[in-house]
């Protein structure tokens, strides 16, 4: 165990304790990088308005230059935002700096480490910075729950890419944040390390760590995830449960399996087809216009025999796909 993130010692704010049943709150959030001789001024976010549930796993998705990167370097307090407000954990980011820094690790995309230090080495700087006393420092356990343990006194030059990411983790974990963000923790990584992070994730979740999650493999959202929200152009356009981003697209595909070799037949409107490369044909219809037995109606009648029959539901990737779509 790596503490009950659920329920954390209350600190106060203003002489108050922050009470929210959110982790994360972002108010008309803008960000303008200003112009330089080389671009004119760029609006990185332009009014996102967020709210993260506490003990969530939230997924944040975007295509390429969204604003996802502005928006986490905000909340770990290396870019300055224009205008907007941000409350992390209870803790105004304007008001309360070092308490909202403090309930929050970032696991970055790219390495930052020493090549000279240790893994036991980094996670103790790592925690001195935030002010861990030594005797509350959690090194042995991380080391441990990062698979570093036999490589606690390598130097960090000398771990494999696996390794640092999970480093990684570990140093966003020594001052036991009440939030975890994970930027493209799986980028290029092998398939066992993969494994080995959710299985922590799910595991510091379950523990009542709130974990805030950013990926290009859709996949991994879709499965991990209780929430997403999806940045584009600085904005969010679309953020709610991932069962109910699943169902806002009405489409349905359903693969039929002849018996022997067949060509597409003619189709009515709204109904549009395609003979896949292993002869299978795939016809994509809305659900609230045709029904099931009109397709195969249709195919029964081109003299077509049925050799298998199924129906494939849109993933995530397909609703990312219609709402990122300029």
């Amino acid at each position: 165990m790596l503490g009950d993130f659920s329920d954390p010692a209350p600190r106060e704010q203003d002489g108050k304790i922050p009470m929210t049943e959110n982790a994360l709150e972002i108010t008309d959030l803008r960000k303008t990088y200003a112009a330089t001789k080389r671009s004119a001024a760029k609006d990185a976010l332009n009014g996102v308005d967020l709210v993260v549930p506490r003990g969530s796993i939230f997924g944040l998705l975007g295509p390429n230059g969204a604003g996802k990167s502005t928006l986490i370097n905000i909340l770990a307090g290396l870019v300055t935002k224009t205008s907007g407000n941000v409350t992390i954990w209870g803790f105004d980011q304007d008001k309360n700096p070092r308490q909202s820094r403090a309930s929050i690790g970032i696991m970055p995309q790219e390495p930052n480490l020493d090549p000279f230090f240790t893994p036991r080495g980094s996670l103790d700087v790592q925690a001195g910075l935030y002010g861990v006393p030594k005797a509350q420092r959690r090194t042995d356990e991380l080391l441990e729950l990062t698979g570093l343990t036999d490589k606690a006194h390598a130097h960090a030059r000398s771990l494999s890419g696996g390794m640092r990411r999970r480093l990684l983790l570990g140093k966003a974990l020594v001052h036991s944040p009440q939030i975890l963000v994970l930027d493209e923790p799986t980028a290029g990584v092998d398939i066992e390390l993969r494994k080995m992070l959710w299985q922590n994730v799910r595991r510091l979740n379950d523990e009542g760590m709130t974990i805030i999650l950013t990926t290009h493999y859709l996949e991994e959202a879709e499965e991990m995830c209780d929430q997403i929200a999806i940045i584009n152009h600085g904005t969010v356009i679309a953020n709610d449960t991932t069962a109910n981003l699943l169902s806002k697209l009405d489409a349905k595909t359903m693969v039929i399996t002849p018996d022997g070799d067949a060509d597409l037949p003619a189709l009515p409107n709204g109904i549009s087809g395609t003979k896949r490369d292993n002869g299978t044909l795939a016809f994509t219809y809305k659900t609230s216009l045709t029904r099931a037995d009109q397709i195969l109606s249709v195919v029964h009648d081109a003299g077509i025999g049925i050799k298998d029959v199924r129906t494939q539901e849109p993933d995530l990737e397909d609703v990312f796909l219609d709402l990122t779509r300029d």
